[in-house]
């Protein structure tokens, strides 16, 4: 279909890109395997964090952080909210102030495991559009080079430096467009997991104190 509407196989359209698209492949390949490798791991690890608040908080009021440890050790390896919350649970006994950078640090590290790959993204998202243009610029100069050559100009004597010119540049964009989109959507994702389990922490710390002062009196 590509070859209908255009013309040229995408073989015969990278081969007319020059020696720019070799690189702007890997960047495509890697934007790629980076996408669907966080997808894979998103699809693998639940963000999900209500039902486990749910559990951690009844625990707390019931006096049954036992067996809210041992739920959350069961999916923590599945569960990023269940990793950050077994810490809560773990350290239960800390001051309020120590709970917290407990708790933060955890998250930390959990949140980093998340936007793990974002920064390459970043990165192709940048690169690729100026390797684009880097093709744009050495296909001009063909052109100009083989009118500097030619003893009468015409069309088909520009037509491989223009080709080279404006399909490199198409590719980057298009892998920029698709490198950034990603990371755009993945961001979001893991922002969102941020405010949650920030709010169900803050929730679950002063639940914490409040049971503390309970016991004591």
């Amino acid at each position: 279909m590509a070859k209908a509407i255009t013309g040229f196989s995408l073989i015969e359209l990278f081969v007319l890109g020059g020696v720019t698209m070799w690189p702007l492949l890997f960047f495509s390949i890697a934007a790629l395997a980076i996408t669907l490798e966080r997808i894979v791991y998103l699809i693998y690890h639940s963000l999900k964090l209500d039902d486990l608040k749910e559990v951690v908080d009844d625990a707390i009021r019931n006096n049954k952080l036992p067996q809210a440890r041992e739920f959350l050790e069961k999916i923590s390896k599945r569960r990023i909210g269940a990793e950050i919350l077994l810490t809560l649970v773990n350290r239960s006994d800390l001051t309020e102030p120590m709970l917290e950078k407990a708790v933060e640090s955890q998250a930390q590290k959990s949140i980093a495991s998340l936007e793990n790959g974002l920064n390459l993204l970043t990165v192709l998202g940048s690169v690729s559009p100026l390797t684009g243009f880097l093709g744009t610029v050495t296909g001009m100069i063909g052109a100009f080079k083989a009118i500097s050559e030619a003893s009468e100009v015409n069309a088909q004597i520009v037509a491989n430096g223009i080709y080279e010119a404006l399909i490199t540049t198409v590719y980057g964009l298009i892998i920029a467009i698709f490198a950034m989109s990603a990371h755009a959507i993945f961001t979001h994702i893991a922002d969102q997991f941020t405010a949650g389990i920030e709010s169900a922490c803050s929730d679950l710390i002063v639940n914490i104190s409040a049971a503390r002062g309970k016991n004591e009196t």
